[in-house]
């Protein structure tokens, strides 16, 4: 176990080498640069250029590509992220300040999304060619096809302005500051992503119950006189769970860097709210950090999937 653990962390370091390079290139080959954004065009326009040499020079503007690159690397490494070009505040302040409101409605969607899922699924799979499986094929080919934006706005329409039974958005109303004054703004936002991935999670379990079920281990179990609900989800749904772990276990850090749009529709002021005023502003270095997080959380879940799935199947051997 204990070399199979080190093998598989050992290979996330040339992973993250590789992505950060990436990261870094792609920044640098978008139009622009840090002077640019720090400058209006007249003002650069105006400058001499000995004094636009200097400026460039006191940026490190002026180094090769990969030394620059190198200086961001090892500032990494060292726990220096840089500075938010917008305001100057640490960009490890600007994103701790922001992951609780993330991880809160990431979390909070996911929970929703995984135990709805699990369960129509696999009373899907259990009802199969039913009205109720065909029924729940279509919410779900319609969860999985319709922009979440779509839902969004349906939701803000309906609960919030029509039945008024929800906030309109923002995570906290002025003069409010105990943890639970805004869970009703948690509700909309998170039944809204866990709605979404609810489909998906419920199509993944079915067709991993149906499989299931079709094994000769189950076919035993029947046939010794096991009770039908004991072989359908103490035999049959353990092992079908398999894949959905894998399936929820990457959803999680996808969703810390991926509800932007979420975020956007009830002005959640979390990552994804952060990573898009980053962009609109050119705020490069804080674009080059978030983007390297996520795939940092992205690595490091999918290495977490690889120990808890060779620990559920005991047909994968930890050489």
């Amino acid at each position: 176990m204990f070399v199979y653990f080190t093998r598989r962390l050992l290979y996330l370091i040339p992973m993250l080498l590789g992505i950060s390079f990436l990261i870094y290139l792609g920044l640098e080959l978008t139009p622009g640069d840090i002077l640019s954004y720090l400058l209006p065009p007249e003002a650069i326009a105006d400058l001499k250029p000995e004094e636009l040499i200097a400026m460039r020079e006191a940026l490190g503007l002026n180094d090769p590509f990969i030394v620059r690159y190198l200086y961001w690397l090892g500032g990494i490494l060292q726990g220096d992220f840089g500075y938010s070009l917008a305001s100057g505040v640490p960009i490890s302040k600007l994103v701790l300040e922001r992951i609780p409101a993330t991880l809160e409605l990431s979390i909070a969607a996911l929970l929703f999304s995984t135990l709805f899922g699990v369960i129509l699924g696999s009373i899907s799979a259990l009802k199969r060619g039913s009205l109720m499986d065909n029924s729940l094929t279509v919410f779900g080919m319609i969860g999985v096809s319709i922009p979440e934006f779509i839902f969004g706005l349906i939701a803000l329409v309906v609960f919030a302005l029509q039945l008024e039974w929800l906030p309109v958005g923002k995570r906290l109303m002025p003069g409010y500051d105990s943890y639970w004054d805004h869970m009703p703004h948690l509700v909309m936002p998170a039944m809204v992503l866990g709605l979404i991935m609810t489909a998906g999670v419920m199509r993944y379990t079915r067709s991993s119950m149906l499989d299931s079920l079709n094994k000769e281990f189950i076919r035993t179990a029947r046939s010794k006189g096991v009770p039908e609900w004991r072989v359908n989800f103490i035999h049959g749904l353990r092992v079908a769970l398999i894949p959905v772990v894998v399936l929820i276990g990457f959803r999680l850090p996808m969703l810390i860097g991926g509800t932007v749009i979420i975020e956007q529709v009830f002005q959640w002021p979390g990552i994804g709210d952060l990573f898009v005023n980053a962009v609109r502003g050119q705020n490069y270095p804080l674009v080059m950090m978030i983007s390297f997080l996520s795939v940092t959380a992205v690595l490091f879940a999918s290495f977490l999937i690889d120990l808890l799935t060779a620990l559920l199947d005991p047909r994968i051997k930890l050489e």
